[in-house]
């Protein structure tokens, strides 16, 4: 007897992206599912950090739907949004860690926001999840005076600092070197395989997609809509899509 698939953690159907109304991507259908690595993959200017914006909510949709845990979220009330949304960590292309605060005061930020946890329980949590990302003894630290792969790891740490079910990735490797870049891989992998985390990217960096993506969805700037969905190795071998082809090996 075969195993019932799991229920796709988020969907989107018949979604269109873009600002002020103007949609640069149309026609999106897409699901994924819980524990996956899912890359959104495409060439500069093709829509993968708006698509991203549409799905944590920073930017509302045109049209279509974006729904999460079997609930709509693009039209979800104010209040049943917020609760949704500690269910999300997002790591932002330049960490955007607040640089008057050390690592451990930005990490507690949303557990100020979304819990009841006391200072000491926040400081806690803070060190906990630092020592997650490999940045045991930088609490204290402020971000001026760490590397940037390291400000990518504190960045993470304050994603996951509410145990999140989803995290979301905007273009992790950008500004890394080669070798900061597969840490960082191989991180986002462990968090995947140990807690379950479903890791939603936005990247165009072919050494992370092939290393560690279950499934990926290529949007193309001409189309204005996904070109290819399936694990990046197999439409590497098999897609017939010249576009594909030219993406995936270049």
């Amino acid at each position: 007897m075969s195993e019932s698939k799991p229920e796709p953690i988020i969907v989107a159907t018949d979604l269109a992206c873009g600002y002020d109304g103007v949609p640069i991507m149309e026609h999106l259908n897409f699901s994924i599912n819980p524990g996956e690595i899912f890359f959104v993959i495409g060439g500069s200017g093709c829509g993968k950090s708006t698509l991203l914006r549409h799905l944590i909510g920073l930017q509302p949709i045109i049209a279509g739907d974006v729904n999460i845990f079997g609930e709509s979220f693009s039209t979800a009330t104010p209040e049943r949004r917020r609760s949704l949304l500690k269910h999300f960590g997002v790591l932002y292309q330049g960490s955007a860690l607040w640089t008057s605060l050390t690592l451990a005061e930005n990490i507690m930020l949303p557990l100020e926001e979304y819990t009841d946890l006391s200072a000491k329980d926040r400081q806690e949590v803070a060190r906990l999840k630092l020592s997650q990302v490999g940045l045991t003894g930088y609490a204290d630290y402020y971000p001026s005076e760490i590397s940037g792969g390291m400000k990518k790891r504190a960045g993470l740490a304050r994603a996951l600092a509410l145990d999140p079910a989803i995290v979301f990735f905007d273009e992790p490797s950008a500004g890394l070197d080669p070798i900061t870049s597969r840490e960082l891989d191989e991180l986002i992998q462990q968090i995947s395989q140990t807690q379950g985390t479903t890791c939603v990217i936005v990247s165009h960096e072919l050494a992370s997609i092939f290393s560690i993506g279950n499934r990926v969805i290529l949007l193309e700037k001409q189309a204005r809509t996904i070109i290819a969905d399936g694990p990046p190795k197999e439409l590497a071998a098999n897609s017939k899509d010249p576009r594909v082809l030219e993406f995936l090996h270049r």
